[in-house]
């Protein structure tokens, strides 16, 4: 059974959202606060605090030896330092590739000439609109940006089985970090 804008579960009907009103209580350099009154099919409303982010890119960068470089650095919101993916956010109007390239000048000193895009997904759907593309970077070669003032960076060579154990087994915890491992392993026909 379809029907329009709903999905049928059993027997819940899941009916999509109408925006009845938005404002915006925060505006950030990163990020923006606003809070939405939607409806849902009928009269009632209910309050949505939803995070404004223009997205981003997360790169598995592939050397010539078959290791993955990846990045520690601390991150406030985890209270420690992280074993990640090198990633960040769209500049205004830059594409998706075009971040991927700088980002990976920024943070580990490489061009990638070759970029296979993996998949994207939500960070968390639920309130914030935040989507992170993932791509698969090789045939790197030397070329180095200015980094971004407030991150400070540690460059990781590990080979690449051992970081998708370190994913597998819960000693990476970024999650950017486990999906990239995975989708990459997954291409590269390490897993299925």
């Amino acid at each position: 059974m379809l029907v329009v804008n709903s999905l049928v579960i059993g027997l819940v009907i899941m009916t999509q959202e109408r925006i009845i009103k938005s404002q915006t209580i925060f505006e950030g350099k990163i990020v923006n606060l606003r809070v939405d009154t939607v409806t849902i099919g009928n009269d009632r409303t209910y309050e949505r605090e939803i995070i404004q982010h223009g997205g981003a890119v997360a790169l598995v960068p592939l050397d010539e030896n078959g290791n993955v470089i990846l990045v520690r650095q601390y991150r406030t919101g985890a209270g420690q330092e992280l074993l990640e993916l090198p990633a960040g956010g769209l500049e205004p109007g830059e594409g998706r590739e075009e971040c991927a390239r700088r980002e990976l000048q920024e943070e580990i000193g490489f061009y990638p000439e070759k970029l296979e895009k993996l998949g994207s997904f939500w960070v968390a759907a639920s309130y914030t609109t935040e989507s992170i593309t993932i791509y698969l970077a090789g045939n790197l070669r030397p070329s180095q940006l200015p980094p971004d003032q407030d991150e400070r960076i540690s460059v990781v060579h590990m080979p690449f089985a051992e970081a998708l154990q370190a994913a597998l087994t819960n000693q990476i915890e970024d999650s950017k970090t486990l999906i990239g491992l995975v989708w990459a392993a997954r291409h590269l026909g390490k897993i299925k």
